[in-house]
């Protein structure tokens, strides 16, 4: 396994593994302090465009709820899974949901098929802020979706230089799912969760990564996306210097403790579902109530199958198979091509793994594979280096396409986005 060179000039202090002697009390956390406002500072232009294009497609989602008479936050945060996530915030994790249960189908205990850290996270934030529980679970998503991104600019920049790092931020806000970047779904906490353990990692801030994997482990299934990143790069990293790759020692014990606390969460998370149903593979079983289960991607192939050879095919249809095609190619392409550090790659190979290898909720891998936002760069480095009008066509039409789609993903179409 090969590394991409790591630029130098990308400031490291945010997460650094070890804080810059000081001789004053205090000192640490105003170097802290500094490090955060300087990484802000050099992200800001990126953070900007990534929320100007995102409110395009807040914009035209709000038009067209209003043409339809539905509220937004109704769109935002009570719909489909978001259902879930506010149930739980407000009653908790094995309070039976109300009947008719919208999850019948699965059985009793049907809403520990979801994870507890967002749930947890929207209940805490309603009671300190006041907020209802629904406007908490939206807001605690678009904040997310924001520190994501900038995760996002802080691991490219340190791989590719500030100007990747800008259009891998700005295709991030367009991609085909964009809209859950702005619900009470999960999947814009994990991804804040999960690219600053990867800045950890990078940076040799072991224990930091540890514990942001044990709680992004928590947030979602595939959480065992980050967790396998952290181990597995620290055994490769160990592996590295013994094989005389590395010059400085690593600090084993350190890389020891982020594997063994990495796993945590999810497990603690499993091992509690199976507690409560009384059998080992309770969660998973409760999965397979779902309809969710891993079959090596046979499932997936047989959709791509019928995309092409089937006359009724709807537009998602259509969209999520292009999706998915592109997804694997891109992912050929990076992994060939400048293949990036260790943990950002484990990271992209197992969110694909899991989102493509999965059967059940075909509609839906669009939303399972946008954490693997590596599988931008290709796209962000043709970018960086073409003419300007050439990139506003690009983004202009793509931010076009991404919001209408947005719209027609929950007005339109009749399934879970």
């Amino acid at each position: 396994m090969t590394h991409t060179h790591i630029r130098a000039d990308a400031p490291d202090t945010l997460l650094a593994g070890r804080p810059p002697v000081s001789t004053t009390r205090g000192s640490g956390l105003r170097d802290v302090g500094r490090g955060v406002l300087a990484h802000l500072k050099r992200a800001r232009k990126a953070l900007l465009i990534h929320v100007a294009l995102r409110a395009v497609g807040l914009a035209v989602m709000a038009v067209w709820a209003h043409a339809k008479g539905v509220r937004p936050l109704e769109i935002l945060g009570g719909r489909w899974d978001a259902v879930y996530y506010v149930h739980i915030a407000e009653s908790g994790l094995t309070t039976a949901m109300a009947s008719p249960s919208p999850c019948a189908q699965a059985g009793p205990g049907c809403q520990l098929a979801f994870f507890p850290v967002f749930p947890m996270a929207v209940r805490y934030l309603s009671y300190l802020t006041g907020l209802p529980v629904v406007w908490a679970a939206v807001g605690l998503g678009l904040v997310a979706s924001v520190v994501a991104a900038w995760g996002i600019f802080a691991v490219t920049d340190k791989i590719y230089g500030r100007r990747v790092a800008f259009f891998t931020c700005a295709l991030f806000a367009i991609v085909p799912a964009a809209l859950v970047q702005s619900m009470a779904y999960t999947e814009p906490l994990f991804l804040a969760l999960s690219v600053w353990a990867m800045y950890a990692v990078m940076s040799r801030a072991w224990l930091t990564a540890g514990v942001l994997a044990l709680v992004a482990g928590a947030t979602r299934p595939s959480g065992l996306s980050i967790v396998a990143a952290v181990a597995l790069s620290a055994l490769w990293e160990f592996l590295q210097w013994r094989r005389g790759r590395r010059a400085k020692r690593p600090r084993v014990g350190r890389m020891v403790a982020a594997a063994a606390i990495a796993p945590l969460g999810w497990l603690g998370y499993v091992g509690f579902v199976g507690y409560h149903f009384g059998r080992w593979d309770g969660y998973f079983e409760l999965q397979r109530r779902w309809g969710s289960v891993f079959d090596g991607g046979f499932d997936t192939v047989a959709n791509l199958w019928r995309t092409f050879t089937e006359v009724h095919t709807t537009l998602n249809h259509v969209t999520v198979s292009v999706t998915v095609v592109t997804a694997a190619v891109l992912f050929v392409i990076m992994t060939r091509r400048r293949r990036p550090p260790a943990v950002v790659w484990i990271f992209t190979a197992v969110i694909m793994l899991i989102a493509l290898g999965g059967a059940g909720f075909y509609f839906s891998k669009m939303r399972f594979i946008l954490p693997a936002f590596p599988l931008l760069f290709p796209f962000a480095l043709a970018l960086a280096r073409a003419r300007r009008s050439t990139v506003l066509w690009i983004v202009g039409s793509a931010t076009a396409l991404s919001s209408l789609f947005g719209g027609n993903l929950n007005f339109v179409w009749w399934g879970c986005p």
